[in-house]
């Protein structure tokens, strides 16, 4: 049995020397050294050697186990080596060509709108406000001098929900929210931009889902020229230096008097085209003096205190200055639109 174990380990580490892959390596293994390997065939004869014999062919196999099982993993590591250059030398990075690059996404529109309004307006004084989308009818409409069955309601066609919870129509009552909260005790500035919703036909000018801004200066002694002042400097910075406002007279319930402002064409210079009807105006915008009943019911005495008021919508703020022709386009989210007003 000894000239067997010998055999086979010479036998064995034979293989093994030979062997080129590590596939055949596990191969050898398991002839050699598993359950029914070689190896473990020759030790199946042990039972009939003598009690003197056992000891000294149980040293030997042992020693033949631990050749062959350590020349294994001297050939592994040098296969796995050997593996490992060649896929390196294959492999080679060429670290002086140019780099891919990674697209990425960017702010929607609407939302580099919205921040561009929200800076201009924060570095006048003004907070940004929100509040809920789901409003009572008292604040969305009652607080604002729209009590029950006032015909201005059928402006805004509501989505309600119950009979005094609805989709807010408007960001104004964060305006009303905020005149509680203070309880007339103090001047402040704000502006509250936020998703609106009314029931409307969806077409290239209307959805009914869209987003306002609405600000409100409440303190003593503002005038309506506060209000020109500021929607002035509002509009050369969205639409450049060289424009032009005008108010007309107008009608909202909340604000008295009230107004609408008009930015001069930049398309014809004023003179007159296509995009302002041969008017030289472009309609952007409303606001007006904050009506008394709603300074009072939002805590603020009328013969102390005055304030104005203004809403904007920025999808129109976005078609204008960007040359958009339909509404649609801002919800749609195809990325052949999306990706031109990407900054990177």
């Amino acid at each position: 049995m000894k000239e067997q174990l010998e055999a086979l380990q010479a036998e064995a580490l034979q293989s093994i020397a030979t062997t080129e892959t590590i596939r055949d390596l596990q191969d050898i293994k398991v002839a050699y050294l598993g359950k029914k390997g070689s190896l473990t065939g020759v030790l199946r004869g042990m039972g009939k050697l003598s009690k003197e014999e056992r000891p000294v062919v149980g040293e030997i196999a042992n020693h033949v186990r631990t050749a062959i099982t350590t020349a294994l993993e001297e050939k592994t590591e040098k296969l796995e080596q050997a593996e490992l250059e060649k896929q390196l030398e294959e492999e080679t990075i060429d670290v002086t060509l140019p780099g891919r690059p990674v697209k990425v996404g960017g702010p929607h529109l609407l939302t580099s709108i919205v921040q561009e309004i929200e800076d201009l307006f924060i570095g006048m004084g003004y907070e940004v406000r929100e509040g809920p989308e789901v409003e009572t009818d008292y604040f969305n409409f009652e607080a604002l001098n729209l009590p029950k069955n006032h015909p201005a309601r059928d402006m805004q066609d509501s989505f309600y929900i119950t009979n005094e919870l609805l989709l807010r129509t408007h960001t104004s009552p964060v305006q009303a929210r905020t005149m509680q909260e203070y309880n007339g005790e103090k001047p402040f500035k704000m502006i509250c931009p936020g998703k609106v919703y009314r029931r409307d036909t969806d077409d290239a000018t209307h959805s009914h889902q869209f987003t306002q801004i609405e600000g409100l200066y409440v303190d003593k002694n503002v005038r309506m020229s506060d209000l020109k002042g500021t929607l002035d400097k509002f509009a050369k910075k969205m639409f450049g230096e060289d424009r032009e406002i005008r108010l007309r007279p107008s009608f909202f319930p909340f604000t008295e008097p009230s107004v609408e402002m008009d930015i001069s064409c930049k398309v014809c210079d004023g003179k007159g085209c296509s995009v302002c009807k041969s008017t030289g105006w472009i309609e952007i915008l409303g606001g007006g003096m904050v009506h008394p009943k709603v300074l009072e019911m939002g805590g603020y005495d009328p013969e102390v205190y005055s304030g104005f008021a203004f809403g904007m919508g920025p999808e129109r703020i976005a078609m204008l200055k960007y040359g958009v022709n339909d509404i649609r386009h801002f919800y749609a989210n195809d990325i052949r639109f999306l990706k031109q007003y990407h900054k990177a």
